[in-house]
């Protein structure tokens, strides 16, 4: 607990009155109390760099819920079935999530308070129950896509069975618990090193499958295709699912509050200008790695006459013969294994931040670990035991449509809250910004219906 009178200060808000329910404690104004304030930062006399360097760290650890293993299967399916089309979705759905991020940065350190927490003292207890189990659900689709990744990477590099990475994927909850014992830094190094490993392997791939850079950029632009093709839409409310994640909006207005920032004006003022930069840069990131993804599965398959690899098992394993770089598919099946271990911190993370925010609820972090990777196996060993390896690429992609449709539940309540000026006080955002958080919202909703009615009718 930090002794500093102006961390004291967190639960301050603009106008106490502007909340449904008012806190009473300072621990219960605490998001995840035992790394609150906790990164120390340089004096006022520091350069920009040094500050900036301070503040960054917590966007990384959001952008990787924007390149998980559930990004993979929309992006492999979206290349090679219809090329380069798809990138303008991805550009898309990243652009939405800069702004989100952003939006949600500015919640957590303008009001001392994540978004579940803002959800509770604001909604009626009815309604917060309807939104903790939609985020619970999204954190266990999201957890399902971790479970398959991992499994699939470990069968790939190791040759063993898919059930049995499975389970095996049930030890890295003590991966967590070991870092966050070290402390918050040590786990975003953690996250920084694995990303950069994932960013590397991909751009050999990309350098080795040598797309066409006119197909790419008219990939960029979006085309009518993509809502007339009920498959094309399919695959691509699954990439927005995947990578405008619900969870990690509650994720990221908490761990924001990390930053010994003073819990002043000014000091709120500038970690808010920090915390936005830094979820920018790594979520363009993220773009790279998702774009890259579907340019390799594009420039390998979609144009040799093999649209219909789907599995992350069969781009593995053409993936090397149809670029001529023996090497290609381990760093395919290494990027893999980088990404679903990077991914399970951040479901940890967002389940212990939903869970304490909306039930004011606080169990051991192991136990939430396994509770919600237990839930999560159970649909893959009976997907797997049914219907094999082409079940598990299904129910993966299933996994990233789940997540879409929970996005509204997590997008309304925040595009609320900070355009509220009775609850944000100075750092509400403009009208324009405002507008343009409801476009977002919007289209989200219209996409999910438009799958909706496509899937039932």
């Amino acid at each position: 607990m930090p002794s500093d009178p102006s961390i004291a200060a967190s639960s301050a808000v603009p106008k106490r009155n502007a909340w449904r329910v008012a806190r009473t404690t300072e621990a219960e104004a605490e998001s995840l109390p035992e790394v609150f304030a906790s990164v120390r930062l340089p004096g006022a006399g520091a350069s920009w760099f040094r500050r900036f360097l301070a503040f960054a760290g917590p966007g990384y650890m959001v952008s990787v819920g924007y390149m998980d293993p559930g990004n993979w299967a929309t992006d492999l399916q979206g290349g090679a079935q219809f090329g380069y089309t798809l990138l303008a979705v991805i550009m898309l759905s990243n652009l939405m999530a800069i702004l989100l991020q952003a939006l949600s940065a500015r919640l957590g350190i303008a009001t001392g308070r994540d978004l579940a927490q803002a959800c509770r003292d604001h909604f009626p207890p009815v309604v917060n129950i309807v939104l903790w189990l939609a985020c619970e659900l999204a954190i266990i689709a999201c957890d399902l896509a971790e479970v398959i990744g991992t499994a699939v990477a470990l069968q790939l590099l190791f040759g063993i069975p898919l059930l049995a990475g499975t389970v095996i994927s049930v030890l890295d909850a003590f991966i967590v618990l070991f870092l966050m014992n070290r402390g918050f830094r040590y786990l975003e190094a953690f996250i920084i090193g694995l990303l950069s490993i994932i960013a590397v392997c991909f751009a050999v791939q990309v350098v080795a499958a040598a797309p066409p850079l006119a197909g790419i950029l008219k990939g960029f632009l979006p085309s009518p295709e993509i809502v007339t093709n009920s498959r094309m839409l399919y695959i691509a409310i699954g990439i927005i699912g995947a990578t405008v994640m619900p969870h990690n909006l509650y994720l990221h207005s908490s761990i924001v509050q990390t930053r010994a920032f003073e819990r002043t004006s000014a000091g709120r003022r500038e970690a808010i200008r920090w915390a936005t930069w830094d979820s920018t840069i790594a979520l363009m990131l993220a773009l790279f790695i998702n774009a890259a993804i579907l340019i390799v599965a594009a420039a390998a398959f979609h144009t040799t006459g093999h649209q219909d690899v789907a599995e992350i098992e069969d781009a593995y394993r053409l993936l090397s013969p149809i670029l001529g770089l023996g090497i290609a598919s381990t760093l395919f099946a290494v990027a893999l294994l980088a990404a679903g271990t990077n991914s399970t911190i951040t479901g940890t993370l967002a389940g212990q931040i939903i869970m304490e925010g909306f039930l004011r609820l606080r169990i051991p972090h192991w136990a939430r670990r396994l509770l919600t990777r237990g839930l999560a196996i159970v649909p893959v060993v009976v997907v797997t035991a049914i219907y094999g390896g082409s079940g598990v690429g299904q129910l993966l992609l299933f996994s990233q449509v789940i997540l879409s449709m929970q996005l509204p539940f997590a997008v309304i309540p925040l595009a609320l809250f900070v355009s509220d000026r009775r609850k944000m006080g100075e750092f509400v955002i403009s009208r324009k910004l405002a507008a343009l958080s409801w476009i977002v919202a919007a289209v989200i909703l219209v996409l999910n219906f438009k799958l909706l009615f496509d899937t039932i009718f």
